[in-house]
């Protein structure tokens, strides 16, 4: 059973930065892509950074040049790095994957991301 577990959410203040890991279990290669999702407070979850298998990245328009999307493959990790936070950035933050052999998608819990201005 392919798990996800997302961790370094927190309080932070605008303009500061925050990093977050989604550790998967298993072999990240066995997946076509792995995504960062979130959701606000009344609003709906919303693709925040995509990485595929070959590495290339993309991002929302509301995140391009503050976030970045990267993985560790030897430790089966992957990573959000938030610079320049902003309160509308306050959200849970979802790890999602694509399996390569079935296609099937997995979620972790999320991890609460909460910016003060």
């Amino acid at each position: 059973q392919v798990q996800l577990v997302e961790s370094g959410g927190g309080l932070v203040q605008a303009g500061g930065s925050l990093r977050l890991s989604c550790a998967i279990s298993g072999s990240i290669l066995s997946f076509n892509q792995i995504k960062w999702h979130r959701q606000g407070p009344g609003k709906q979850r919303e693709l925040v950074a995509t990485i595929r298998y070959s590495g290339t990245t993309d991002y929302a328009d509301s995140v391009k040049g503050r976030f970045t999307i990267s993985r560790d493959i030897a430790k089966n990790t992957v990573y959000l790095q938030m610079n320049n936070l902003k309160p509308d950035d306050t959200a849970v933050y979802y790890c999602r994957a694509q399996a390569i052999t079935n296609n099937r998608e997995y979620w972790g819990q999320g991890t609460q991301v909460t910016v003060s201005s």
